[in-house]
């Protein structure tokens, strides 16, 4: 059943005045709140590097925040086949969201290999590096990547995987973006969004399950289900709230949910490939390990993989 999270009727987040937008002042106060917990070059540069003897790796990108600068890192095939599909896959678009970042390496180390011959693979692991060393969704700038994937993003996470992927827009197959929905999204985001918009917060629900986001415009639901089907051998499948829906938006199917992903200026838009999936994994349910949490994300990478490397091929 749903887990509900806690609900902030009558406490206003602490910056900014109830109904106004954020200004400048806001959001540096904002950023004078975020701590740092975690080492991107420890967790992810380190090891990308050790992945150098086995794939191409190449620095798409610099994010700079002030002193602080960060490489942006992609992996790659060795041998990239054009004779071949591709398959882009991207994690860490919300830094917060770690599964996803430990996913898409874990991808890579242990199954990448597996697929060489079926597959060309890019991979960019961790496309918000200053929000994953604060373990927060928005980026320096209290922007969202994952609604700034547009030209003249001003997110620079977003503006890099853009340039990253634009050349080979309409050449890959299959595009999954790993996340995760957390209970912070209702204690801390969902009300850091209201107060930074100037607008009212209404509470909601945050699933106890993994679930799949599909494009619109765009639906494939047998690559949906093929995920799905993958997943639910490792860890439980959201199940519908009251409403039949998940986050406020209908289930299409068990576990699957629609949005409009060009139109909100989503990561899983940018490639123009036939099949595409957003990933949702709950870290907070009580039925799941942070290690599932993790296997889930390389199951859905799999199943999407081998839908298209050897069903569609």
């Amino acid at each position: 059943m749903y887990h509900a999270a806690p609900m902030q009727t009558s406490h206003f987040y602490p910056i900014g005045s109830p109904g106004q937008a954020w200004g400048p002042a806001e959001r540096a106060q904002w950023r004078a709140r975020q701590v740092r917990q975690r080492s991107y070059a420890d967790d992810v540069l380190r090891a990308v590097a050790d992945l150098r003897d086995r794939f191409d790796v190449d620095t798409y990108g610099e994010v700079v925040y002030g002193d602080e600068r960060f490489a942006l890192m992609a992996i790659r095939s060795r041998h990239w086949n054009a004779a071949l599909p591709s398959v882009l896959v991207t994690g860490g678009v919300h830094g917060y969201e770690t599964s996803g970042v430990h996913g898409a390496l874990r991808f890579v180390d242990a199954h990448a290999a597996t697929y060489a011959d079926r597959v060309n693979l890019l991979v960019a692991p961790c496309v918000s590096p200053w929000a994953y060393e604060r373990i927060q969704r928005w980026n320096h700038d209290a922007l969202d990547p994952n609604r700034n994937f547009r030209a003249d993003s001003p997110a620079q996470e977003s503006a890099a995987l853009l340039r990253l992927v634009t050349p080979l827009y309409g050449q890959f197959a299959a595009h999954i973006d790993l996340h995760e929905t957390t209970d912070t999204d209702e204690t801390e985001y969902r009300p850091a969004v209201a107060a930074r918009d100037g607008k009212p917060f209404e509470p909601g629900t945050i699933p106890d399950g993994f679930y799949l986001v599909d494009d619109s415009a765009n639906p494939q639901p047998a690559f949906q289900q093929a995920i799905i089907d993958a997943v639910q051998r490792v860890t439980h499948i959201a199940p519908a709230d009251a409403q039949d829906g998940i986050i406020g938006s209908p289930l299409v199917a068990h576990g699957v949910i629609h949005y409009a992903m060009a139109e909100l200026g989503l990561c899983a838009s940018i490639s123009g490939a036939r099949y595409t999936s957003t990933t949702e994994v709950y870290p907070d349910s009580p039925r799941a390990t942070p290690e599932q949490c993790v296997a889930a994300q390389v199951a859905a990478v799999c199943a999407a993989v081998e839908f298209v490397g050897y069903k569609t091929a």
